[in-house]
């Protein structure tokens, strides 16, 4: 009943439920005489982003003989990516630049939306946030200084397909090459979505769930890919089940963007499957407020409830988020989600990066604007993956001014400066 009551179009969002429950009829006057002060039911907007109408708008027009539970169908909206500049025109007007793109199309990153994501997306802004991250432009045939195929070296850490093994306690499982909607700026941009299959195959994930049985110093895996949440339930229970069953792993992690993209794949029967495989953590690819949207939101709400703490990835790009207010309005909008905002990546230098690549000094200007500004949770890490396999390096704005007398020199998040009797070793 669930999930047929997230499929009416007339159904009452998440953010219609109280957070504090009504009390029974008769119970308030109860309360008082007890003492107990009886506060009215409030609601919250959840949703930063009101999509469901523009969802409905945007089917009835390009997808006129679907209905809502088809439309709510996540195989239904994997069959009906956009993946062709035939298809695309018929949703959006092309810029002189997003046309060029496609003249020599095979030298990039193939092409695909979901519908669901394309309803998002404005038709007449080539410079709209999230029109940016997914739709092809010139630029990014253009190959400039220090842009590598694989800037992180991930190649010359996989001992087996599959596996990459650059910390000592941890290994990366690319389980597909599969998305169902590709960014622009993918650092696996050489090998995901060339063979659009969306699986994988199973003698890749026997050779690497061998390695890492084959290796106790392991003990955290994060699947990735590709997206592994494309996979078909049971075949992400297999993997899943195959990986608990390695008894020195301790914790599974899937990275995904799946609950941005297309988030009616995060249904009851895939949330219950997941929940038997706890500790599980889940790390969702969020860009821009304008995918924080009520669809997102429920699914991150049922990954939520079922246990699974929620952890987000950003990556910085040129105009389209590396402003404060930008990532202000990302980071505390995935709090209310219950998605805590975890890392801020510097753009990988992938081939055809240049104009969303930004200096490495935004970056810091933005985490020095969010630190003591607003929340702590709100504030995630700042971090270079370092080229050639050096991995995540974190970057912060220069907090520490020096010592004197004993004292260590602090600089607030105000600019101002604050001594701290800092004890050295030795000392008593």
């Amino acid at each position: 009943m669930e999930e047929e009551s997230l499929l009416e179009e007339d159904a009452e969002p998440p953010g219609g439920r109280t957070c504090i429950e009504q009390q029974e009829p008769g119970r308030e006057t109860a309360a008082e005489d007890r003492g107990v002060p009886v506060f009215p039911a409030v609601h919250q907007a959840r949703f930063p982003v009101e999509s469901s109408s523009r969802e409905k708008a945007f089917r009835k027009h390009f997808f006129p003989h679907t209905n809502q539970k088809e439309w709510k169908d996540w195989q239904w909206q994997m069959r009906n990516r956009v993946c062709d500049l035939r298809s695309l025109e018929r949703v959006i007007v092309l810029s002189d630049d997003e046309r060029e793109a496609f003249q020599n199309a095979s030298a990039s990153l193939p092409l695909a939306i979901t519908p669901y994501l394309l309803s998002l997306i404005d038709p007449s802004d080539p410079l709209q946030p999230l029109r940016r991250t997914v739709v092809p432009t010139i630029q990014e045939q253009t190959r400039k200084w220090g842009e590598e195929n694989d800037p992180l070296n991930e190649d010359d850490h996989s001992p087996v397909p599959a596996i990459v093994h650059r910390y000592p306690d941890r290994v990366l499982f690319l389980v597909s090459e599969f998305c169902s909607s590709y960014c622009r700026y993918c650092t696996r941009s050489r090998r995901v979505g060339r063979a659009e299959k969306g699986g994988g195959t199973v003698d890749r994930w026997k050779q690497g769930i061998a390695y890492i049985a084959a290796h106790p110093e392991i003990r955290d895996v994060l699947l990735s890919g590709g997206d592994p949440l494309t996979l078909s339930d049971d075949k992400l229970e297999w993997l899943l089940g195959s990986l608990r069953g390695i008894p020195h792993l301790e914790m599974i992690r899937i990275g995904t963007k799946v609950p941005a993209v297309m988030p009616m794949r995060i249904t009851s029967d895939l949330v219950k499957m997941l929940r038997r495989f706890h500790p599980l953590w889940m790390s969702i690819h969020m860009t821009h407020p304008d995918e924080l949207t009520e669809s997102t939101a429920r699914a991150c709400e049922r990954l939520a409830d079922a246990g699974i703490p929620l952890g987000s990835q950003t990556v910085l790009l040129a105009g389209i988020n590396d402003d404060v207010e930008t990532m202000k309005r990302l980071f505390q909008g995935l709090l209310t989600m219950r998605v805590k905002p975890y890392y801020l990546y510097q753009c990988d230098p992938i081939p055809g990066s240049s104009h969303f690549r930004t200096p490495v000094a935004r970056g810091i200007e933005i985490i020095r604007g969010l630190r003591g500004f607003t929340s702590g949770y709100a504030a995630p890490s700042y971090v270079i993956d370092a080229p050639a396999g050096g991995g995540k390096i974190p970057l912060l704005p220069d907090y520490v001014v020096g010592r004197e007398d004993g004292y260590l020199l602090l600089r607030n998040y105000e600019g101002r400066l604050f001594r701290y009797p800092d004890m050295q070793d030795g000392e008593s």
